[in-house]
């Protein structure tokens, strides 16, 4: 008997059998020594010449196996851009940003059917999305850029500072001051390929700003109000950290407003720096400000592309969003370590 070399795929090696024995058959062997030769049963090659008889040679091909039955039919994904359409906030989500997760859940609520967002990424891209940076119709005010001078010159600017804390038993805050908009920090959301999306935002003049201080054990203190901070509006906010912080303090930070202004001379003159003391970090680094990572942390990562209508829903939102961070202390301390500050 002259035979072929067997396949090394399994399915192709099944369909070698099968069309082997029909040569066999057509070369006048009995069943029983077909069986023998190809190691199977004598059932198998009576069901295999039947099929070949009354299907012809294609009936003896392998078929590729139908796998299991889609749960989400074509018509129900062509459906997807149009339930996206509306906006990641129309669902309850928190900021006009659409991610796979996300996707994954509004598939969900509509047709009942769970997916990992790996497989809602792959069909994303078969329906022509792709993940990208929304622009805004406004733009926000350039803030200032990152800088952070020699690490040595500040370091020994620092050294006597941390080293009157260690002695005096101080406690270490970081102290910033930032301006809040209307205008949220966009980042990347899936949408359709060449379809760039926009966050459409209200624009206003009126001003809205907010204080804030971190301590190295990561507690979060936070103050807001209508009007830029002035001196007048630090010290409200030097009041408020001495009756919630008990013992000395050391408060650093990058100036303006926070060591200018008589308003703040008079209140260390009248009392308060038997318990307060106030150092600016050298220079202008903010580099070295933890409370610096606090607010990019607030803005890229609590309110992502959060558009607000008004002032007051901003205000709702920022002490939402600070409310979480507060419950988020390895990340408060993270931000010293990341400034080079022991914690």
């Amino acid at each position: 008997m002259s035979t072929s070399k067997t396949p090394n795929r399994r399915a192709d090696a099944w369909e070698w059998r099968r069309q082997r024995a029909w040569e066999l058959h057509e070369q006048g062997w009995w069943q029983t020594d077909i069986a023998g030769a190809l190691g199977v049963s004598n059932a198998a090659v009576c069901q295999w010449l039947k099929r070949r008889r009354e299907g012809g040679v294609e009936a003896l091909r392998t078929r590729p196996r139908p796998g299991p039955t889609p749960r989400h039919t074509a018509e129900q994904w062509a459906q997807i851009p149009a339930l996206l359409a509306g906006g990641a906030e129309a669902y309850g989500f928190r900021g006009d940003v659409w991610t796979a997760s996300r996707i994954a859940v509004v598939i969900w609520r509509t047709f009942g059917v769970r997916y990992h967002r790996d497989h809602i990424s792959r069909r994303l891209r078969q329906l022509g999305w792709s993940r990208q940076q929304p622009v805004q119709r406004a733009t926000q005010r350039d803030e200032a850029a990152r800088r952070g001078g020699d690490w040595a010159v500040v370091r020994r600017a620092l050294a006597g500072p941390q080293k009157k804390a260690d002695d005096e038993g101080r406690t270490i805050l970081w102290v910033d001051e930032a301006g809040c908009s209307l205008l949220p920090l966009a980042v990347r959301t899936w949408a359709p390929r060449a379809q760039t999306p926009v966050l459409r935002v209200k624009l206003t003049r009126e001003p809205l700003a907010a204080i804030s201080g971190i301590p190295v054990e990561g507690r979060l203190f936070r103050q807001m109000q209508g009007d830029a901070y002035d001196s007048a509006g630090v010290v409200g906010f030097l009041r408020v950290l001495l009756r919630t912080i008990r013992g000395q303090l050391l408060l650093i930070g990058e100036g303006s407003p926070l060591h200018q202004g008589q308003p703040i001379k008079d209140f260390l003159k009248r009392g308060a720096a038997k318990r307060l003391h106030l150092e600016r970090l050298p220079g202008y680094a903010p580099d070295l400000n933890p409370d610096e990572g606090i607010w990019s942390s607030l803005q890229r990562v609590e309110l992502k592309n959060r558009c607000c209508r008004d002032l007051a829903e901003v205000r709702l939102e920022r002490r939402r969003a600070a409310a979480r961070l507060r419950h988020k202390r390895d990340l408060i301390r993270s931000c010293s370590a990341h400034c080079g500050y022991s914690v």
